[in-house]
C-alpha cells in the first residue's frame, strides 16, 4: 500500500449561519490522483482551504506523513509541501513567467539587484522537467489560460510540493489543453506527488483519477476506487437522489411569433453578418468552439459592446440598443459567463441583488426605498427558484455557484425581461444544481420567455435547445433543429472556417469571403 501523505479526521468548520463541515475526513496517498467531488456547497473547497492554510479548522486533526500538524496560513502549508491552485488563477499579468514563479523569493546580488538570469535558469529547469515549451521571460498576460495554469503548477513545484490541490483545473480549457494538463498530472503522479483534483466534470474522473471521495452537505459520504465505480453511482452519492437530465419538453409548434430578429450584425473582425431569429417560448442554443464569437453576439445584442452595422428588431420593431440600459428597457436580460464579475454585487445581500436591475420600481417619492416591497419580491423569487440561503441578508459571495446563478436569474425576472441570454449557465456548477437550472430554463420557456443559451458543452446544447445555431470565427455556419442535431453535425459546422457546410457530410460549400 502507498504511503499516506495526508489524513484529515473529524474536521469541523462553521461560518455565520452555515455549518460548512461536519466531522469530515479525507485521505491522500503518495503517487495518486484523488478526485474530490460534491455539489456546490458540499464543503469541498472549504476542506481544501483548511488543508492549504487559508481557513482554520474549528475541530479535528490533520496528519501529514503520519505526524499531526497545524497549518495556520498558506505559507506554513507551502513549507510543509502543500500547494493549492485555485480556480481563479493568482498570477500577476505584468510580470514574466519566471518572476511569477519566484516572486518574494528572488535571488539578489548584495541583497539589492535582482538576479534575472538565475531565476530564468531555475524556471527553465522546471519547465523542462514538465516538458513545457515556454520562455521564462514571457509576460503572463501574453499566455493562454491553459499556459497560465501550467505556470501555476510550475510555481507549486518550485516549493518542492508533494501535495498539489487543483480546484476545477479544466473549467476554461479546450480538449487539447485538457489532454496536455492530464499528461503533466500523470507525470507528477508517477513521481510520487499526491494530487487532489476537484471537478464537476464527472466524465473526466474516469480518465484521470485513482480514487474518488464524495462529500454532501458538509459531510463525508464515501471514498471509492475509480475503476470499480460508475458515474451514476457517484452522482447518486453526491446528490442523495437520482438525477434525470432529460431532453427539453419541446412545445407544440404554436409559438411562431418572432420576438427578436438580428440582421447583418457586424463588429470589427469579431462578428461578420450575423442573422438569426428567436421565437417566443423557445430555447435557442448557440454552439461553437472557443473564440467562435458566441459571447460577442450576446454582448452586442445587450449593448455591452458597440456594433459597426446591422439591425435588431424586438417584436418586429427596429430598435437602437447602445447600452445595457437600452437592452433592459426593451426586455432583454443577460446572464454573463462571469457571473461574479458582471452579474452580481458579491458584497451585497441576496435581497439587494434580486432587485438590483429594477431598483426604480421600489422607490417612493423623495428616493425612499419601499423595503417591504423589496423584501416580499426577494422572498418570492428565493422560494420560486429554490435559492438555498440562510436569509435574505446573506451576502451573495457566501452562496454556492448554483445558488448565485439563481440569484442572477431572479434579478432579471424581477426586471420583467422577456428575452434572457444565458452565457455558459452551468459553468462551475455541480450536477444537481445543473439539473435544477435545466428545469428552470424549461419552465421559463413554457411561461413564454425566450431564451438564448450559449454553452461549450455539446450534451447540454443538445439536451436543452429547440434549435441550435453554430458559429465559427465570428460567422454563423449552420443551424439545426433539435430533431436532426448530433454532436458530429455540430462539430462539422463549428470547424467550418470562412463558409458553410452540409451537416450530413464533409463537403465544403464556400461562401464569398473578403479577400478570397
Amino acid at each position: 500500500m502507498a504511503e499516506t501523505l495526508v489524513l484529515m479526521e473529524g474536521i469541523d468548520k462553521s461560518f455565520p449561519g452555515v455549518h460548512a463541515l461536519n466531522q469530515c475526513r479525507f485521505e491522500l496517498w503518495a503517487g495518486e490522483v484523488h478526485a474530490l467531488v460534491g455539489e456546490n456547497g458540499a464543503g469541498k473547497s472549504t476542506m481544501m482551504k483548511i488543508l492549504s492554510g487559508i481557513y482554520k479548522k474549528d475541530a479535528g486533526r490533520i496528519l501529514y506523513k503520519g505526524r499531526e500538524v497545524e497549518i495556520p496560513n498558506p505559507r506554513a502549508a507551502q513549507l510543509l509541501g502543500i500547494s493549492m491552485i485555485h480556480q481563479e488563477l493568482n498570477l500577476m499579468p505584468h510580470l514574466t513567467v519566471a518572476q511569477n514563479i519566484f516572486i518574494g523569493r528572488e535571488p539578489r546580488q548584495m541583497g539589492i539587484f535582482l538576479e534575472e538570469k538565475d531565476i530564468n535558469k531555475k524556471t527553465q529547469d522546471l519547465l523542462d522537467m514538465m516538458h513545457l515549451k515556454l520562455d521564462p521571460r514571457t509576460k503572463v498576460a501574453d499566455l493562454t489560460v491553459a499556459k497560465q495554469q501550467m505556470v501555476e503548477i510550475a510555481k507549486a513545484l518550485s516549493f518542492n510540493s508533494e501535495v498539489l490541490i487543483m480546484d476545477e483545473p479544466t473549467a476554461a480549457l479546450t480538449e487539447a489543453e485538457i489532454a496536455e494538463l492530464f499528461r503533466i498530472i500523470r507525470e507528477l503522479r508517477d513521481k510520487g506527488v499526491g494530487i487532489i483534483h476537484i471537478s464537476h466534470r464527472l466524465e473526466e474522473l474516469k480518465q484521470i483519477s485513482d480514487r474518488i471521495t464524495v462529500m454532501r452537505d458538509g459531510r463525508y459520504i464515501d471514498t471509492v476506487l475509480t475503476p470499480e465505480t460508475t458515474i451514476d453511482k457517484i452522482i447518486s452519492m453526491m446528490v442523495g437522489r437520482t438525477i434525470y437530465e432529460s431532453a427539453p419538453e419541446v412545445p407544440e409548434d404554436t409559438h411562431q411569433e418572432t420576438v427578436l430578429e438580428v440582421k447583418n450584425l457586424n463588429r470589427g473582425r469579431a462578428l461578420k453578418d450575423i442573422n438569426f431569429k428567436l421565437k417566443r417560448g423557445e430555447i435557442l442554443g448557440f454552439a461553437g468552439l472557443m473564440g467562435a464569437g458566441r459571447t460577442e453576439v450576446a454582448r452586442a445584442i445587450f449593448g455591452a459592446d458597440p456594433i459597426d452595422s446591422g439591425e435588431i428588431y424586438i417584436q418586429g420593431k427596429k430598435v437602437q440598443i447602445k447600452s445595457p440600459l437600452d437592452a433592459v428597457k426593451y426586455g432583454i436580460g443577460y446572464l454573463s459567463e462571469d457571473r461574479k464579475r458582471y452579474g452580481l454585487a458579491l458584497g451585497m445581500d441576496v435581497e439587494t441583488n434580486v432587485v438590483l436591475a429594477s431598483f426604480k420600481k421600489f422607490l417612493r417619492s423623495f428616493g425612499w426605498v419601499q423595503e417591504s416591497k423589496t423584501r416580499s419580491t426577494a422572498e418570492h423569487f428565493v422560494k420560486a427558484l429554490s435559492i438555498k440561503t440562510p436569509s435574505l441578508q446573506q451576502q451573495v459571495k457566501n452562496l454556492s455557484g448554483g445558488n448565485q446563478q439563481k440569484v442572477v436569474i431572479g434579478k432579471w425576472l424581477t426586471a420583467d425581461t422577456d428575452i434572457l441570454i444565458f452565457d455558459e449557465p452551468t459553468r462551475g456548477i455541480d450536477v444537481g444544481a445543473k439539473s435544477e437550472i435545466y428545469h428552470l430554463l424549461n419552465d421559463l420557456a413554457r411561461q413564454g420567455k425566450s431564451i438564448i443559451m450559449i454553452s461549450s458543452e455539446l450534451p447540454e446544447i443538445l439536451r436543452m435547445s429547440h434549435r441550435i445555431v453554430v458559429m465559427c470565427e465570428g460567422r454563423i455556419t449552420g443551424e439545426l433543429d433539435s430533431a436532426e442535431a448530433t454532436q458530429e453535425k455540430i462539430m462539422t459546422y463549428a470547424t467550418q472556417r470562412g463558409g458553410i457546410v452540409n451537416a450530413n457530410g464533409p463537403t465544403l460549400i464556400y461562401s464569398k469571403v473578403e479577400g478570397a
